[in-house]
Formats: structure tokens, C-alpha cells, sequence
């Protein structure tokens, strides 16, 4: 999940904004302080891998110094060659430089998003500006830039291969869209505002992950009415690694809130945990994000404006495949009205219900679950609990690994020896190989837990991804990250339906890493509106009969999900979807609004209320991430103006989907997957997301199979 930015560049904002994708990494000479285990080649076996085990805090600070150093030097040496400015000289040997930082980004990746301290966001505070000035450093290189445009403007440029001319194309434009082209007072401003966004996005970030570990509501056994008994282990388990034996603990995230929300029968309770869960970064304490998120828009306005941008959605849609914001808005409010009026059809239904039981209520938010948990048992006799006794993640786990071998030939050999260092004693380590020839590919790292410390939600990381260095092929390290609730020991996961479709979703991710066939680094990113879309391709396997065969087995008999069972859950896959693309759509409407509109004098609060008072949002719903929450586009730059990007990648998942659902074999049909791998998949960003999907589908793809996806009319 990389934006169009230089290798250089991706490693530097994983650093500074604790990103959890750090950037590509291969095993070459480190700098003079070999006593940092930080800076120092990686080692061991598959071509070396992370020293995790030997991480240590105190040596962060001067390995990211010395990194910086490192690559500095080495960009000197790039920007002083005697020799005329050439694609080897210039462009690889700027895909070359700063393996050493590289290294450290994915240490600093880890501490940041899976084991943070208030020691290491100390650390973290303080570097941000410093890596942040780095970045200007490099990018406002005039001899450098100079280099790049004489390779950028040459007539030798139409001599290399495509692959190669878009590398040219994505690194002139990652120097040129970032300020390589400023002069004076306004290239001086530029990487001041760098610096002092690179501090906000880590304020923001650091801002939520406290309120997580911080709100923490605790219950008493009698207070347990309506809970499965799988939640009731897991809060029981939760509370007891807090040192509150015999109580039974809610966390402030989503893999903890979402069950409670749809099983408690405790109305009061539901609602202090809701509110509890959307007012993350919105308290009116020292880490409440209002007045960070105004200071952020602010300053993005400001350095557009230097570039020459009206505002801050121009620019970055400009190289997105939506282009501009107002192709993405039509797309977004070509589905909005079809989604509001889903909602109000499913507020009818749960407030019959909520009427027939004598509630004496109005649904309001934190009721929306719990009554559309009873609307689906009654109208699709589709008990939630009933569906998670079939979704074991060990079997999960197994499942994505039989259809990563079918559709890309890929095996999975866990690796329990201790020979690959993990970074906590909950993650597991396979090897990958292809399946058809034994052929080492990489290696898979699992961390599935929630814990403190951790960031909420589900993502997938690369510690070092697919290029060539003097011909060999550089084995690929990737990892999955999600945050499911340990349950008691002996006791089995069991997820819910929409965590199973997550799990498929982020290794879908995993499988582009180790799909990848290019020979750069930057070509192993990405385009934002883009990425999204082969993961949620992946989702559509997990309803396969192939699948429910194999893995959606029952936790205690073994047998296979009944057939009943399997029609109701497709019977009701559209259910719901008022919801789920109401509280979606706002988030990306909100969103791009947030970066057209002029920031002076913003009230980030006033702002999302008005905002969504003008879409007409229902009162029994709310953003999926409020504003102050709201780590996508305000922890980084990663999703700003961009979050839409899941939906335009939507429209792209459902016409696919509808491709192997029409292919002679189905889902498992082998033509069909191998042009899925070699033009989706494999060729990561070396070749244009429009055109790499016109090779796949012998077209453009239009709206009107998501639309029929999520049950909505056709325009």
C-alpha cells in the first residue's frame, strides 16, 4: 500500500510518520557502527533476514542518524559523477542507495506499529522533523534533480524497455511533484512545512494509540447478558493480562467493540463503549486532534499553493487513476443516494423490531449493530455467533495458503526452528516456495493478535520486496498484522464473518509482495486508488466451494459449514449494505471535502458535523473513522484525499469478480488466474494500473457490477 514516491522517499515516510509498510530493503554494506545491530546486514538464512531479536531501543536514535548519513554521502556521490547524467548512473543507483536506513525503517516500522512504547513514540517525536529534513534534503538536491531531469528529457529515454521508462517517469515526478522544482523562500518553506507535518502526523497518531491503550471499560459477570461465550473468554483473558482477574475487559478497538455493539444486551453499556470507541483523539485533553487535524490542512493548502495547486486533492489525484477529485466525487455520489436509502429501509426494520419487543427506544448508534444482528436472524435466520463456530483462523490461515496455491502456484512451509528471529512471541514464520518447482520465494510473517502497544486494525507490511541486484533475484519478506482477541489458553480463534473477509483482504496484499516480478524498487509501489483492489479481489474466494469444503469446518466436530448455512450466508450478502457503505462513504466524502475546501480558520469538529449535516448523514449512523480517529488520512499522507480509492478499487473487484465468475472454471479457472498474476499481481506498478487492467478483462470496468454487488439499482 505504497503512493507513487521514490523508494528513497517510502522508506523515509515509514520513518517519520510510523507507517507500517517500511521500504525495500536488500542485504548490502552497512555504515562504519557494525555494532549496531539496527544498521548491519541482515543475516542468516533466505539471503538474510531481520535481526529481531536483537532490537533495542537505544540503538535507534544513532542508527537513523548513521543511516541518514550513509545515504547522504551516498547521494553525493551520485549528484558529483563526472560522467553525462544515464539510466544506470543516475536512476539505479539512486534505486541502489540507502540500504542501510532502509534496514532501520523496518525496525522503526515494527516499534511504531506492533510493539510501541512511550519510550519509543519519545524517540519518535523527536526524529520526525529530522527524518522529515532528510527527505527535503535529498529531494531539493539541485545537482541530483538536475541529473534526473537530463535522464527525464533525454532522447535516449525511448531506448529502454517500458518498465524502465515508467522507473524514470515515477522518479522524476516524485523529485518534480515535491517541491525538486521550487527556488528560494518558497523550496526554504517547503521543507520547513515537511518538517513540521512529519511532527502533526506522529502527534495524531500517537494521540489515538493512547486513547486505545488509556479507555479500557471493564466488566462484572453480571454484566455478560447476550455475549457469546467465545467474547466472554477472550474479555475474561484481556482483563486478566491487565491485572484485573475475575473482570472481563472491553478495549477501545474494533475487533473488541464491534461484538459487544451486536451481542450485549446492556443498552447503557453498548452505549458508554460506543462512545468511548468513537471519541478516540476527541476528548478535550492534551490529546484530543482538532486543533492538529486544522494545523495539518492548513499547512498541506499552503505547500500546494507553492507548487501551484488550488488545493490539496488536485495534487494528489493528479497521477491517481481517478485524475481528478471531481471523477472521484462522481463516482462516490453515484452510489451515496442508493446507500442512503438502504439505510433508511434497514432503520424501518430494526426499530419494528425494537417496537415488537416493547424496547420503548429509538435506534440510535449504538443500537444499529444489536438490532441489525436480530434483523438478519429473522429475516435471513443468520445468527452471527452461529457462523464464527465455522471460522477458525487456524483453518483461516490454511485456507488462504490452498488458494494462494491454486492461483499462484505458491506453498507455505511454516518455519518453527527459531532460525527466522520474531519480534514477539506471537508471531509465526513460514517459508514461501513455489509449489510446482520447490523454487524459494520469500518468507510470510504472521502476527495476529491485539495487545498494547499495537495499532488497531488489520494491514500488511514489507520488510524487503522483490528486485533484481546484478542479476539474482532478492527474496521477498512480507508479514500479516491483525488484531484479534488472544483467546484463553487451549481455546480456539474463532472470527466473524467480516474479520474472515479482512484476513483474506490484507493477505491478498502479502500475495502482491510475493507475486512481484520487477527489477526496481520503486516499481514494487503503487498507485493509492489502485492497490486496494487486488486485495479486495482476494475476499471473493472465501465464499468458494473450494474453500468452505476444506477450511470453514466447524471448531469442535470438524464438519464442513453446512449447505443451508452456506445459502443464507450468500442470501444475505447484500444485507447490510446500507450500513456498511453509508459509514464508509462518509469517511471518503468527509475526506475529500476536508482537502478541496479552503482551511483557513477550520473548526475540524464544526467542519465534519456540517459536512455531513450537508450529505444528509442518518442520525442512527456515524463515519466509520470520525475525524479526530480518522489515522488514514491524518497519521500520514498515506489515504489524505484518498480514501475514496477503496471504492474506485471496488468498481475494478466487482467486474473482475464477475470475470471468473463467468470463466469456464469458475473462481479456480486457470487461464483466467494466470493472466490475474501476470497483469494484476506480478507487475506491481511497472506498468500503468489502466492498462495493466485492460490486458486482464479486454476492457475498462464500469460501475454496474458493484452496484449489483451491493444490491443497489443500476443507473
Amino acid at each position: 500500500m505504497r503512493t507513487l514516491m521514490l523508494a528513497t522517499r517510502g522508506a523515509l515516510a515509514a520513518l517519520a510518520v510510523g507507517c507500517a509498510e517500511p521500504a525495500m530493503t536488500t542485504p548490502e554494506s552497512a555504515p562504519a557502527d557494525t555494532d549496531n545491530a539496527l544498521l548491519t546486514d541482515w543475516t542468516g538464512p533466505f539471503g538474510g533476514v531481520p535481526a529481531f531479536d536483537r532490537m533495542n531501543l537505544d540503538a535507534l536514535e544513532p542508527a537513523l542518524e548513521a543511516g541518514m548519513a550513509a545515504q547522504l554521502d551516498e547521494i553525493d556521490i551520485i549528484a558529483a559523477n563526472p560522467d553525462a547524467p544515464s539510466f544506470e548512473n543516475t536512476i539505479v543507483a539512486l534505486e541502489r542507495s540507502g540500504r542501510a536506513l532502509s534496514r532501520v525503517s523496518t525496525y522503526y516500522g515494527i516499534w511504531s506499529s506492533n510493539v510501541s512504547t512511550p519510550e519509543f513514540r519519545e524517540i519518535q517525536r523527536a526524529m520526525a522533523p529530522r527524518l522529515a529534513e532528510f527527505d527535503s534534503t535529498i529531494r531539493q538536491n539541485e545537482a541530483l534533480f538536475e541529473r534526473i531531469r537530463a535522464v527525464y528529457e533525454s532522447e535516449d529515454l525511448t531506448t529502454l524497455r517500458p518498465d524502465q521508462q515508467r522507473l524514470v517517469q515515477l522518479v522524476y515526478d516524485g523529485f518534480a511533484r515535491n517541491g525538486a522544482t521550487l527556488d528560494g523562500d518558497a523550496k526554504t518553506r517547503y521543507a520547513e512545512i515537511e518538517q513540521r507535518l512529519a511532527e502533526l502526523h506522529t502527534t495524531f497518531s500517537n494521540n489515538v494509540l493512547a486513547d486505545e491503550e488509556g479507555y479500557v471499560t471493564y466488566l462484572s459477570a453480571d454484566q455478560l447478558d447476550g455475549l457469546p461465550p467465545s467474547f466472554v473468554q477472550a474479555a475474561a483473558a484481556a482483563a486478566t493480562a491487565r491485572d484485573r482477574e475475575g473482570e472481563y475487559a472491553i478495549t477501545n478497538t474494533r475487533s473488541s467493540m464491534d461484538p459487544f455493539l451486536a451481542f450485549s444486551t446492556e443498552r447503557d453499556l453498548r452505549e458508554q463503549v460506543w462512545r468511548t470507541y468513537y471519541a478516540r483523539g476527541d476528548n478535550g485533553d492534551e490529546r484530543d486532534n482538532n486543533a492538529t487535524i486544522a494545523e495539518i490542512l492548513s499547512l498541506r493548502h499552503e505547500r500546494v499553493g507553492l507548487l501551484g495547486y488550488d488545493d490539496y486533492a488536485t495534487w494528489r489525484l493528479e497521477n491517481r487513476m481517478a485524475k481528478t477529485p471531481a471523477q472521484a466525487l462522481e463516482l462516490m455520489e453515484a452510489v451515496w443516494p442508493a446507500a442512503l436509502a438502504r439505510v433508511e429501509e434497514e432503520v424501518v426494520a430494526m426499530q419494528a423490531i425494537a417496537d415488537a419487543e416493547g424496547a420503548g427506544i429509538t435506534v440510535a448508534p449504538w443500537d444499529y449493530r444489536f438490532y441489525a444482528e436480530k434483523v438478519r436472524q429473522s429475516t435471513y435466520d443468520l445468527d452471527s455467533d452461529e457462523v464464527k463456530q465455522y471460522l477458525q483462523l487456524d483453518r483461516l490461515r490454511e485456507g488462504v495458503f490452498f488458494v494462494a496455491g491454486e492461483l499462484f502456484d505458491f506453498a507455505f512451509r511454516e518455519i518453527a526452528d527459531g532460525s527466522v528471529p520474531v519480534f514477539h512471541e506471537d508471531v509465526s514464520v513460514w517459508e514461501v516456495t513455489r509449489r510446482s518447482t520447490g523454487a524459494h520465494i520469500g518468507v510470510w510473517y504472521l502476527d495476529p493478535y491485539a495487545r498494547p502497544g499495537k495499532r488497531s486494525g488489520a494491514w500488511a507490511s514489507s520488510y524487503r520486496s522483490h528486485e533484481l541486484i546484478d542479476g539474482q533475484e532478492v527474496t521477498v519478506l512480507g508479514s500479516n498484522n491483525s488484531n484479534f482477541i488472544k483467546p484463553a489458553p487451549g481455546e480456539p480463534v474463532l472470527v466473524s464473518w467480516d474479520d474472515a473477509e479482512t484476513f483474506f483482504h490484507e493477505f491478498g496484499h502479502a500475495l502482491h509482495y510475493f507475486s512481484s516480478t520487477v527489477d526496481y524498487p520503486t516499481l514494487n509501489g503503487g498507485v493509492r486508488d489502485y492497490t486496494e483492489f487486488q486485495s479486495q479481489l482476494l475476499e471473493r474466494w472465501l465464499l468458494t466451494d473450494e474453500v468452505i469444503d476444506g477450511y470453514l469446518r466447524h471448531h469442535e466436530t470438524g464438519e464442513r459449514m453446512p449447505d443451508e448455512l452456506v445459502a443464507r450466508i450468500k442470501s444475505a450478502a447484500t444485507f447490510n449494505q446500507g450500513f456498511i457503505t453509508t459509514e464508509y462513504l462518509a469517511c471518503a466524502l468527509v475526506d475529500m471535502r476536508f482537502h478541496t475546501s479552503d482551511p483557513d480558520g477550520l473548526d475540524a469538529d464544526r467542519f465534519e458535523r456540517e459536512t455531513l449535516t450537508d450529505l444528509g448523514m442518518p442520525d442512527e449512523i456515524v463515519m466509520r473513522h470520525r475525524s479526530p480517529h480518522f489515522g488514514h488520512i491524518f497519521s500520514s499522507e498515506g489515504y489524505s484525499a484518498g480514501y475514496y480509492g477503496y471504492m474506485w478499487a471496488d468498481v475494478l473487484t466487482a467486474d473482475a469478480a464477475e470475470a471468473f465468475a463467468e470463466a469456464p472454471d469458475g473462481f479456480y479457472d486457470k487461464e483466467l488466474a494466470s493472466k490475474l498474476v501476470e497483469h494484476l499481481f506480478a507487475a506491481r506498478n511497472a506498468v500503468d494500473p489502466a492498462e495493466a487492467y485492460r490486458a486482464f478483462r479486454g476492457r475498462d470496468a464500469t460501475i454496474d457490477a458493484l452496484m449489483r454487488d451491493r444490491g443497489f439499482p443500476v443507473p
